[in-house]
């Protein structure tokens, strides 16, 4: 599937990975002002993204925007994405993908962090009085794209024609040229990683560390990272999803992570690569990368079309649509989150279907 003049541009999430990243999830505040704040920033968005992007010609600059079930119903109504719901937790509780606040997700990508610290810069202060930001992670290029723990990140990700097939939708008429998708936050005990041998930590991934070499059917565990998250469908095909992972962390606070973007045309292969990596395939056959990686964040979003996101500014929704779903989320809270400013209050750790 290639857009067309049929097909809506989708926003560009399908972009290769850049140096620097800036990801932001903020939840809206009640009320019509507020909400028609939201509404009238989606229409100013393509515009503050061309304004800075033409101070940085080299950059690369982007800027991908998606709402949250709760947020969609309140801002805009019907109607909805059909596959947009809350985050669905999985796991024990010892080692679980936990659900965490989220109205709006913004991922902004550069090659330059001064042009990631502008966008954000300017796209927030749109929004200012309007939500409040719950986390804030700014994201890196490790070596040649390798995750804190040493591993390359982002091998088996779809390149070119084929990104725009597993990630764009276009057979949805009302949201044709979107996409889903999933982020999650992992702190990882980097103290209990370093201490493991190289060929320990190999096993739990599925490949080589080194030369970036996967494992082989006979050495490779079935617990490994690789092999909980390689989906197919009915007729043997790969169903792939396009991740955008970026390293972070703070070292003078022992804090060392990796976060997690996953984009999709639906949100069930990356639900089905959470459930096999938390739960285990089969149930207690789990990924071993869980037990020194901890998901402390957990969201999904739908990125519309860069038509529908503009059109977006002009929806008046009326009464929030039953879904009949128990998991619903609330309403939008009235105030903003207290004292912590927002935040998750999210530490870090002292002593992680295929994200690659």
């Amino acid at each position: 599937m290639t857009p067309s003049a049929a097909q809506p541009a989708p926003q560009p999430v399908h972009l290769p990975t850049t140096r620097h990243a800036v990801f932001i999830v903020a939840t809206v505040h009640h009320g019509e002002a507020h909400h028609a704040a939201v509404r009238a920033w989606c229409a100013n968005i393509a515009a503050i993204v061309r304004s800075v992007g033409q101070r940085l010609p080299d950059a690369r600059l982007s800027c991908v925007i998606g709402f949250g079930s709760r947020a969609w119903d309140a801002l805009f109504g019907a109607p909805r994405p059909a596959e947009l719901h809350p985050f669905r937790e999985f796991g024990p509780a010892e080692r679980r993908a936990v659900a965490t606040p989220g109205d709006i997700l913004l991922h902004i990508r550069a090659e330059q962090a001064d042009g990631c610290f502008e966008l954000a810069t300017r796209l927030m202060d749109e929004l200012r009085g309007a939500v409040t930001v719950v986390d804030e992670v700014q994201g890196f290029r490790y070596f040649d794209q390798r995750a804190v723990i040493g591993f390359v990140d982002g091998t088996e990700n779809p390149s070119g024609q084929e990104a725009i097939e597993f990630t764009v939708l276009d057979d949805d008429p009302e949201f044709a040229g979107g996409s889903y998708v999933l982020v999650q936050k992992y702190l990882h005990d980097m103290d209990g990683w370093n201490a493991l041998p190289v060929e320990v930590q190999e096993g739990i991934i599925g490949r080589r560390k080194l030369s970036d070499i996967e494992l082989d059917d006979a050495t490779k565990p079935s617990s490994a990272h690789n092999a909980l998250t390689v989906l197919e469908d009915e007729n043997g095909n790969e169903i792939k999803i396009l991740r955008g992972n970026m390293p972070f962390g703070r070292p003078g606070h022992g804090e060392f992570g990796t976060y997690f973007i996953g984009y999709a045309k639906s949100p069930q292969p990356i639900e089905q690569m959470l459930e096999n990596m938390f739960v285990g395939l089969p149930p207690g056959n789990y990924d071993r990368l869980l037990d020194f990686s901890t998901a402390v964040t957990g969201g999904l979003f739908f990125v519309p079309s860069l038509p529908l996101l503009e059109a977006l500014a002009e929806r008046q929704p009326g009464p929030a649509p039953d879904t009949g779903d128990p998991s619903a989320a609330p309403p939008l809270p009235s105030e903003p989150a207290a004292a912590s400013g927002g935040s998750l209050a999210i530490g870090s750790l002292k002593g992680a279907s295929r994200y690659e």
